[in-house]
């Protein structure tokens, strides 16, 4: 669940707390830029997440299997992980407002090509130009923010406004993904057009950001991009039809040579994406397999559960939906309680007991799964989105840990990566498990338990993290 702060009730006329002594002054229109930016947040967010219940539905109409169904998530996470790094470039080379501009456009454009799908084809390519356009709105919407608030501790104060976005978009996505399936599941896709035409309208008032010299590792990007379809690829189809197929050995092959080599540019490079030195930074190493397994556990909990709603019990989709509102509520009060904790004990004790209250959730859906209730499903995904929201805000300060200032974003963006592929990962494992209708139930408790014991190890791990002083 993305992070969010308490935002104090006392603001100024553009929802950001007033600071006294600022040492700089607020952008012209900062208001604005923070409602850009939140509203570019809660799309983002909102569709990674209400689409799970539309599944259902898109494969009745469209077809394509379960094999489909892992595409419509996996295209989304797949370009916006592998594209993350070259989107940040891409706003300091042209300017943030012109980035995040082409951005909302085409993200408007390819959201109206998903509602539109003739085919589950047709869907998953606009759903892999939706998240590459998300990958492109992320950093520009944070280079704006720097910009509009060059004040650190207003800036601090507007990016908990602007985490809001994602607070709430985690609370809605999925009732509301159910709510619009039970009248059409392309309205999911359809609602996203006027919020991106607002934002361009906004946007218009913004003045021009500055433009920076900036170079792009065309090699490694290239080779980020084929590792990691490949490797996707070779899981989702050997899930299915075996691993011993021609298609998927050349796949995965393919995914462990540009990933060879890949590394290889990165480290011989001048201008590389993915500065291998970020990974001497004890924090650094720590953190990244928290946001892995965070992931695995997040989408994979809300993947196969969704499917184990509606297509295994046979609920609506408003009906499944709503069995993730109570665990919603519960991870925003994760999300306010992770601050002060952190700050009382330091990370290590958030981030373990988050994972571990995960692990727990996990493995109490995997025990309960064959009393097949609906009402016990949402009590058991309860501590998963709770734990989560607590651990995730706190392991993001430990990402930074011993990592040079000027690193900082690229350390952001690499940990938001690896984030990313969990999430496509596991969707494509898990989406292969429970293929087989008349194995469902097996297949969904081998996925939780997965999930449960790589959280669980994540979170061992994580008790190396420097305590408090």
């Amino acid at each position: 669940m993305p992070r969010t702060d308490a935002v104090p009730s006392h603001s100024t006329e553009d929802g950001v707390p007033p600071v006294a002594g600022s040492a700089s002054a607020d952008a012209p229109h900062a208001r604005i830029v923070i409602t850009i930016a939140s509203l570019g947040f809660f799309l983002i967010t909102l569709d990674i997440s209400i689409v799970n219940v539309a599944l259902s539905r898109i494969r009745t109409e469209l077809g394509g299997g379960t094999t489909g169904q892992q595409w419509t998530i996996d295209g989304y996470t797949l370009l916006f992980a592998a594209l993350l790094l070259f989107a940040g470039n891409l706003a300091d080379r042209i300017g943030a407002k012109k980035a995040l501009g082409a951005g909302i456009v085409g993200f408007g454009l390819a959201s109206a090509a998903c509602a539109a799908a003739p085919t589950i084809g047709v869907l998953v390519a606009a759903r892999c130009a939706q998240g590459a356009a998300a990958a492109i709105m992320l950093p520009a919407s944070m280079a704006l923010v720097r910009e509009a608030f060059p004040d650190p501790r207003r800036r601090a104060s507007a990016l908990g406004v602007w985490a809001v976005g994602g607070a709430v978009a985690g609370l809605v996505g999925q009732p509301l993904g159910g709510l619009l399936t039970t009248l059409d599941w392309r309205w999911v896709f359809t609602i996203n057009l006027p919020v991106c035409a607002g934002m361009v309208a906004f946007l218009v008032a913004v003045a021009a950001s500055p433009t920076r010299p900036s170079r792009f590792d065309w090699a490694g990007q290239l080779l980020a991009v084929v590792a990691l379809s490949t490797l996707v690829y070779g899981l989702i189809e050997g899930g299915h039809r075996g691993f011993t197929q021609p298609t998927v050995v050349a796949a995965l092959a393919i995914a462990v040579i540009t990933l060879a080599a890949f590394l290889a540019v990165q480290a011989r490079g001048r201008h590389p994406m993915m500065p291998l030195e970020l990974f001497r930074a004890r924090g650094f190493r720590l953190a990244l397999p928290v946001g892995f397994a965070f992931m695995v556990g997040n989408y994979g909990n809300v993947f196969v559960v969704s499917l184990f709603l509606q297509q295994h019990l046979g609920l609506s989709p408003l009906h499944a939906g709503l069995a993730f509102l109570p665990s919603a509520f519960f991870a925003i009060a994760g999300n306010l309680a992770s601050g002060p904790v952190t700050n009382r004990f330091g990370a290590r004790v958030p981030v373990v007991a988050g994972l571990l209250s995960m692990t727990a959730g996990l493995l109490a859906l995997l025990l309960t799964a064959p009393l097949e209730s609906p009402v016990v499903t949402a009590l058991c995904v309860v501590p998963i989105g709770a734990g989560g929201s607590l651990a995730m805000p706190s392991i993001t300060g430990v990402v930074l840990e011993g990592v040079a200032a000027e690193r900082a974003g690229t350390a952001s963006a690499v940990f938001n990566t690896f984030r990313q592929i969990g999430g496509a990962v596991a969707i494509a494992v898990f989406g292969a498990l429970i293929a087989n209708p008349h194995t469902f139930l097996t297949g969904l408790r081998i996925s939780l338990g997965s999930a449960a014991a790589l959280l669980l190890l994540a979170a061992i791990n994580s008790t190396r993290i420097h305590p408090r002083g």
